[in-house]
């Protein structure tokens, strides 16, 4: 870490994400950490369903973005992989989009037993517009 006096003026600006040494709101076990992902999305970009293990905070710049959030206790209705030796640990294969076709008959049935339980999850659905943030917690 550099010294404060040679920081950015963005760290300077902004030190809650850049104190090496402190927790913080952002920041929790510092020593641990390996810096500050920084994403950016599209007009058009979705998102599997999944969760990540660390704190995020989104920010919407421009636009707006619809986020579907389920507290952790919920990913067993989501068909969340839970095998970490999985390459999809953390994802759902489900599609969520297929919901409204339930009545159709040509559903896999197992497909459709998962949508169905999914249905009952509990969920916060809300729409981000420019200018706001969303503070998303670990494993939602």
């Amino acid at each position: 870490y550099k010294p404060l006096n040679q920081w950015t003026f963005v760290s300077r600006d902004l030190p809650s994400f850049s104190t090496p040494n402190e927790e913080t709101f952002f920041q929790f076990k510092p020593q641990e950490q390996k810096g500050i992902q920084c994403r950016f999305g599209e007009r058009g970009v979705t998102a599997a369903t999944h969760y990540d293990a660390g704190r995020n905070m989104v920010g919407m710049i421009k636009g707006a973005k619809r986020y579907i959030l389920s507290p952790p206790k919920e990913c067993h209705k989501l068909g969340i992989i839970t095998n970490r030796a999985n390459t999809l640990f953390r994802h759902s294969l489900l599609n969520f989009g297929h919901i409204k076709h339930l009545d159709n008959n040509n559903m896999h049935s197992q497909e459709h037993k998962w949508l169905e339980l999914s249905k009952t999850a509990l969920t916060i659905d809300t729409v981000l517009k420019a200018g706001e943030v969303l503070y998303i917690p670990s494993h939602w």
